[in-house]
């Protein structure tokens, strides 16, 4: 990724269990309020008590100008679009000028889950007398039970579409699948689609809801905490205490476009995005994982931005709370970058998915903003085979203002981003 063209934050959108816009969401951080809680969807419903992070207070008639599109919107669709709506406000985009053939979109999505009331009855129209469901009767009874445009609520590529079609984006559209370093492929894509001068302006970010039973069993292979009973201290990331992750929703936006233009325009400057990069790591039966995705990642970071790891002032970790990942990441931080501070913000929210990586950009945007880092909740008892330096207890003052984002998937991808403060001559708002 070269250094022609430098590419910058001008808007910023949060929708998240801990708030709702910028200023909710900083405010829960530097309060150490967690959004993790009982979950209110699966109570009187029969099924085991999960907790996990909600986004409470999300009215999407509220929220989502195009109210005759909610009906083609899942829960996941909601959120990324009003985020991304948060973030082209901020930014002023609609009197920025933008031609909107030069206006993109590309967001991080998971595989969205159905609503499960929208399937009852289709179940019920195939189930025999006896409680067994009937394949035959798919067709000629099931298919005429669903709405005819269900498929269209559920498909992954619908965010970042519903998002071009309301912001009139024109120019390039695309969606990341790849679990939860989804949301930081899909802005590090946006930065090169502006850096290879196929777009004057990227809409970039991710958008994910794994609050759903048909989630929660499919993951019941990884490791889920089970502090029912202490929901806001479940998820500790590096804690030697910790047995597991969060599961959460929400979403982040970003509006990305060149200095210059942003300059031009009288924009502010909200961060810097200065380079990125991802590796791979094959999962293989006879050997554990060993976090090399994760070192190769942040080496060809630091080398596309042009920065030292003396130069990096903070990690922002994936800190998943698991046993094996947080060991693997924190020494893979500690071989690539030495002792170098380290927040987890998950530990507020749990693991948002494909919105996990750009909705903690969002705490790093804000941080170079008010000059602090938020501490990580739940850091008590340090784990000696977690050896990173974990900011807990009060925020931590931003001496440096440069910041390497850290996202992996259980899949073995591991994606680095290196972002900074606006920058001399600029002052965020």
């Amino acid at each position: 990724m070269g250094p022609t063209r430098e590419v910058v934050v001008t808007g910023v959108g949060v929708i998240s269990p801990i708030g709702i816009g910028t200023a909710a969401f900083w405010g829960s951080l530097v309060e150490g309020r967690s959004g993790v809680r009982p979950l209110r969807w699966f109570q009187d419903t029969g099924l085991p008590k999960w907790i996990g992070a909600e986004v409470p207070d999300f009215v999407p008639a509220r929220m989502i100008r195009q109210r005759k599109a909610l009906k083609l919107m899942s829960r996941d669709i909601q959120l990324g679009v009003a985020a991304a709506d948060l973030a082209c406000n901020e930014a002023g985009l609609s009197a920025a000028g933008i031609d909107p053939d030069r206006l993109g979109v590309i967001f991080g999505a998971d595989l969205i889950a159905a609503d499960l009331s929208e399937l009852s009855e289709v179940y019920r129209a195939c189930t025999t007398d006896g409680g067994k469901f009937d394949f035959r009767s798919w067709g000629p009874k099931g298919m005429p039970a669903l709405f005819p445009l269900w498929m269209l609520k559920y498909l992954p590529n619908m965010p970042a579409c519903h998002i071009g079609i309301i912001q009139d984006a024109r120019g390039p559209n695309n969606t990341h699948i790849l679990g939860e370093v989804s949301g930081l492929t899909a802005v590090s894509e946006a930065v090169s689609v502006i850096r290879r001068g196929q777009a004057d302006a990227m809409i970039a970010g991710g958008t994910s809801s794994r609050i759903h039973p048909a989630v929660f069993i499919r993951s019941r292979s990884r490791q889920l905490s089970e502090r029912y009973d202490e929901p806001a201290a479940a998820c500790r990331p590096f804690d030697a205490d910790r047995d597991g992750m969060v599961f959460g929703e929400g979403a982040a936006a970003f509006v990305l476009e060149t200095r210059e233009r942003a300059q031009a325009r009288g924009a502010k400057c909200l961060a810097r995005i200065l380079g990125s990069a991802a590796a791979f790591e094959p999962l293989r039966p006879d050997r554990p994982i060993q976090g090399i995705a994760i070192q190769r990642a942040i080496r060809s970071a630091l080398a596309s931005s042009g920065l030292r790891p003396s130069d990096v002032g903070y990690v922002s970790a994936h800190g998943l709370s698991t046993t094996v990942d947080d060991r693997v990441e924190a020494q893979a931080i500690l071989k690539t970058l030495g002792e170098v501070p380290v927040i987890a913000p998950k530990s507020y929210f749990g693991n948002l998915g494909a919105a996990g990586g750009v909705v903690e950009m969002a705490v790093s945007v804000l941080a170079f903003q008010y000059g602090a880092v938020p501490p990580t909740l739940n850091y008590r008892r340090p784990d000696p085979e977690c050896p990173v330096r974990v900011v807990h207890g009060q925020p931590m003052p931003l001496d440096r203002p440069a910041a390497i984002l850290l996202s992996h998937s259980a899949t073995g991808q591991a994606v680095a981003m290196v972002v900074a403060g606006p920058g001399k001559g600029d002052s965020p708002p």
